[in-house]
């Protein structure tokens, strides 16, 4: 039998027409590439911000996320790992506090020679944490974000 003809009615034209049909955009692609940037930016400071408070109060800090794995079966399922975080403080030799802004893979330098900022007491860190927010929101590090978008996008395809 025709898959058409079924008691003379042809089913698949039967039920696309009892659906509305629209032309949509995509949510994605109407997204600024550079407001894309600060919002990841800032979603990494804040967790960085998380972080320093978990230490600064005693806490442990361990965000996760969901990843899709094959489980012993062969199928597909969500799973929620913790999320390798790396710390942006560290001290120098001489025991002085500093931070360092990480972006697309990349330590981002502020002025010539200028990878870090002294922050001096650790007690003062969400305080830096805070104003970096705030400059990423003002469009302060716009051109810093997106040369080292580009850079990441331009060594990705070399090695694919």
């Amino acid at each position: 039998m025709d898959i058409k003809e079924y008691s003379g009615k042809d089913f698949r034209i039967s039920h696309l027409k009892s659906l509305k049909f629209a032309s949509v955009a995509s949510i994605n692609t109407n997204i600024d590439p550079i407001q894309k940037d600060r919002e990841k930016m800032i979603s990494a400071l804040t967790e960085q911000k998380r972080m320093v408070e978990a230490k600064i109060t005693g806490q442990t800090f361990a965000p996760t996320h969901i990843i899709r794995r094959k489980n012993d079966e062969g199928k597909l399922v969500k799973v929620e790992v913790p999320k390798r975080l790396r710390q942006g403080w560290f001290n120098d030799a001489s025991g002085k506090l500093f931070f360092s802004v990480r972006y697309a893979g990349k330590i981002i330098e502020f002025a010539k020679d200028k990878n870090a900022i002294e922050v001096g007491e650790f007690s003062n860190l969400p305080g830096v944490l805070d104003t970096l927010m705030e400059a990423v929101r003002a469009g302060e590090l716009d051109t810093h974000l997106t040369t080292a978008t580009a850079e990441r996008r331009k060594l990705l395809r070399k090695a694919g």
